[in-house]
């Protein structure tokens, strides 16, 4: 477990990086950070959508192929990665020819003004000329990770997140471009990264390997892959939709400034998640592996130790962020008005994260053992059935911009619990206490 995850930590600590170093560039560029960071923000919808379609073939069918792997079947886990290879590519496709044609009105209703309109178009504009180098470097990592080897998952990331610290602030600053700087660095660094992962699936060092033959896309794979797929893509994208409705709310009851503690709060959001993210995508494949071999008792100690790890990374940055909300809201941007504000309001925002870890453990487990039903409805339940609601519900109660940012420690507290109550009453018929590759003894094996 250990081998396996701190390599998938390293490498969604990196990834993180892709998305924070252009905001902390850009909101220290002079004069107009400020305004420069809040218009990056109303991307984030976009962004998060691109990313929701990888994980729905990427992590839609790596645990089906580790499961495969599991069984002996190295042929149908190639015909799995074979598919989603596929798969990414057509979205690819898909997505920027959509959003070229419609980026502008969609950044106005997802929160953008007069003021950050600008800002937002030079960015996404330029974005989505990466989106097939995102595809394959996010969707097709996941393979790698799914067959032991986490190590070489990391490098692939880490050679586009070291290149584009490096590129940012020679393009936003050297060459003067500002905040279209910071998005042909982060395009650039995505394809040197996406030529890393295909080049290493297409070559004999991978025990998967990409195989023209399995290219062809077939209903009985696919189906199984958006089956499973589907929980990935609806836990992403809601993130937009979340992303949408905050947005919303906080331009109508606040204006620009409040639009702006988003954009920060969720970059300190990802510096909790991502890595919680890497601690679960690196032991799945060993829960995934194990529960295709029906070792069962391997599945439930992978579990207990994953949930005891997720909740210490939780609970610590719940502390963290009730201590130094300032301090945090510093590094992404200088303007005393905003840090003031975040300072103020990030407490609140973050005051269920502390559960959080729970809800992460246990809907990794179920990806992990192909539950793809449960996943789905886990997915919907944070951010369609309570955040969502209570987005809108509480600030109309209270009268109050503040109602937008308490939503969020509820919704995480009551899905947390949720689902840690749903996993304990399912396990038992998931993981009998014995099964036919298991020993009676604890210590046998």
């Amino acid at each position: 477990m250990v081998k396996l995850a701190l390599p998938a930590v390293a490498a969604q600590l990196i990834n993180m990086l892709y998305n924070i170093v252009d905001r902390i560039y850009i909101g220290h560029i002079a004069v107009v950070g400020r305004t420069a960071l809040t218009g990056l923000g109303v991307t984030f919808p976009i962004l998060m959508l691109i990313s929701a379609f990888t994980a729905f073939a990427g992590m839609g069918g790596a645990p089906l192929a580790s499961i495969r792997l599991g069984a002996g079947d190295r042929e149908g886990a190639e015909k799995i990665l074979g598919n989603s290879t596929t798969l990414l590519l057509l979205m690819a496709a898909v997505l920027t020819t959509l959003f070229t044609i419609i980026k502008e009105p969609v950044l106005m209703a997802f929160g953008a003004s007069e003021d950050t309109i600008g800002y937002a178009l030079d960015y996404i504009s330029i974005y989505l000329v990466g989106t097939v180098f995102v595809q394959l470097a996010l969707g097709l990592n996941a393979y790698i990770t799914a067959q032991g080897q986490a190590l070489v998952a990391m490098c692939s990331v880490l050679i586009g997140a070291v290149l584009n610290i490096a590129l940012d602030p020679l393009f936003i600053f050297g060459f003067g471009m500002g905040v279209r700087g910071a998005a042909t660095a982060t395009v650039i660094s995505q394809g040197v990264s996406a030529c890393w992962v295909v080049g290493f699936l297409c070559s004999g060092r991978s025990g998967l390997r990409i195989r023209p033959r399995n290219m062809r896309l077939e209903g009985a794979v696919v189906g199984k892959i958006a089956a499973l797929g589907v929980a990935p893509f609806i836990m992403q994208s809601t993130e937009s939709l979340v992303t949408v409705v905050l947005n919303s709310g906080l331009q109508f009851y606040g204006g620009d400034l409040y639009v702006g503690t988003v954009t920060v709060m969720q970059s300190v959001m990802q510096m909790v998640v991502m890595p919680v993210q890497g601690i679960t995508q690196g032991v799945q494949p060993v829960m995934s592996y194990n529960f295709g071999a029906k070792n069962y008792r391997r599945v439930r100690e992978v579990f207990r130790l994953l949930l005891r790890t997720t909740l210490t990374v939780t609970v610590t940055a719940c502390v963290l962020v009730a201590l130094f909300p300032k301090p945090l809201a510093f590094i992404f941007n200088d303007d005393p008005e905003l840090v003031e504000l975040v300072g103020r309001v990030m407490p609140i925002f973050f005051g269920g994260i502390w559960a959080f870890g729970a809800q992460m453990a246990c809907q990794s487990a179920f990806m992990a053992m192909g539950q793809a039903k449960t996943s789905l409805f886990l997915a919907l339940l944070r951010k369609v059935i309570l955040l969502v609601p209570l987005a809108i519900i509480l600030p109309l109660v209270t009268q109050n911009v503040m109602g937008i940012y308490v939503a969020e420690p509820v919704a995480d507290i009551l899905a947390s619990a949720t689902t840690l109550t749903l996993f304990l009453h399912k396990r038992k018929t998931l993981l009998p206490q014995r099964g036919p590759n298991q020993p009676d003894k604890q210590g046998a094996q």
